[in-house]
């Protein structure tokens, strides 16, 4: 079962709030997605750990509705 870009979005924005996120369909089949996440709460978090509270925002649908996820994450630029 594939996924929306919109639903994933959705997700991450109700686990950060503040995120700003785009997701692109690289393949156009619904589960091969690319993800760019800015947000606050990844400020003084390892790269490891910002993906992590990316995947556990999508409640277990990595791996079952979406199959593979690129994720980049940071937090704001200071400016």
């Amino acid at each position: 079962m594939a996924m929306e870009a919109s639903e994933i979005a959705r997700l991450i924005k109700e686990a950060l709030p503040d995120a700003e996120v785009k997701i692109e369909d690289l393949r156009g089949d619904g589960d091969h997605y690319a993800a760019q996440v800015v947000s606050a709460a990844f400020a003084g978090k390892t790269r490891v750990q910002q993906h992590q509270m990316v995947y556990e925002a999508l409640r277990g649908r990595m791996g079952d509705q979406l199959h593979a996820l690129a994720l980049q994450t940071s937090a704001p630029k200071a400016g």
